[in-house]
């Protein structure tokens, strides 16, 4: 893996975190419920579709990739009929500040290192070439908000949906489809799990946590181990063969190439600006989520290890 891939890595254990209290921090699910969207899966597709429109399935399937086409089906459209997506994105941003400012400190007022960060992490979304990121571009023409902590979720989401894309693009390339996607992370933790003596009931991505998180229905997720194992990625015990692991790999370092190019562009002395401003902030968001998470976030380094 090159500088710029390694760069692209590390800024995303960083602003990950802060994105995803959407998803995990309490404030953030009650803001869906106080607004007459009950269920988590009903807010997620809500809230995470909204900037693409009031859409139907198909574009959603497209772009969240990994998600059966049946459970995206069940929410959307029908979802609209709750909420419009115009309230989705002004409830999930203020989910997203209420969480951050518990998570943050600083009460009423807004810790100048968070908006120093909120600043910094804007100005890396300025002037980026959107084409062929489905999701990072629709969140990126969203208005900029003048409040620090929505500016800064906001930020983070562009760059988490941003990298998000490259990821799907780069399975696509890979010629692996949604489940198989998922199959195969999960045989590569077990390759890995076997390889260093450490138990499967351990992993972060087993297969009774995922497959029923994206909605997979056995014979779909049987069906495309198959697949693979027919590829030479899987053995007969579903771990993943060093063909898999090697194909695991490749989409993981092409993801972080394609989400190079925010931090190329602004140049290293700048990257690192944003990473110390970020790396407090960054830590404390990480406080919101369970560790391992099926997002794939590492655990937060102790700040003193940060840079």
């Amino acid at each position: 893996m090159n500088d710029a891939a390694l760069t692209a890595r590390r800024m995303w254990a960083l602003f990950e975190p802060v994105h995803t209290v959407i998803y995990f921090a309490p404030e953030a699910q009650a803001a869906f419920e106080a607004a007459g969207v009950r269920g988590f899966w009903r807010g997620y597709f809500a809230g995470r579709a909204a900037p693409i429109g009031a859409v139907g399935a198909p574009p959603v399937i497209a772009a969240f990739f990994t998600f059966a086409p049946s459970m995206v089906s069940r929410a959307v459209p029908g979802v609209w009929e709750l909420i419009t997506p115009e309230d989705a994105l002004r409830v999930r941003s203020a989910g997203a500040v209420a969480s951050l400012r518990r998570l943050v400190g600083g009460g009423a007022s807004v810790p100048a290192g968070a908006v120093a960060a909120a600043d910094l992490l804007s100005g890396v979304t300025e002037r980026l070439d959107w084409a062929g990121r489905p999701l990072g571009g629709p969140n990126a023409a969203l208005p900029i908000p003048d409040e620090p902590l929505a500016r800064l979720w906001r930020a983070a989401t562009v760059l988490r949906e941003h990298r998000g894309d490259g990821h799907v693009a780069a399975l696509v390339a890979a010629d692996i489809d949604g489940c198989e996607a998922l199959v195969l992370r999960t045989a590569a933790e077990l390759a890995a799990a076997r390889r260093y003596g450490g138990a499967a009931g351990g992993l972060s991505w087993p297969r009774q946590k995922v497959q029923p998180l994206r909605g997979w229905s056995d014979a779909e997720w049987n069906q495309a181990a198959a697949r693979l194992t027919d590829r030479g990625m899987l053995d007969a015990e579903g771990v993943a063969t060093l063909t898999g692991a090697a194909a695991h790999r490749a989409v993981e370092e092409a993801t972080d190439r394609a989400a190079a190019r925010p931090w190329a562009r602004i140049g290293i002395e700048a990257t690192e600006d944003v990473f110390a401003a970020l790396g407090p902030v960054g830590r404390a968001a990480a406080a919101a989520l369970p560790f391992p998470n099926p997002i794939g976030v590492p655990a937060p380094e102790p700040a003193a290890a940060a840079r």
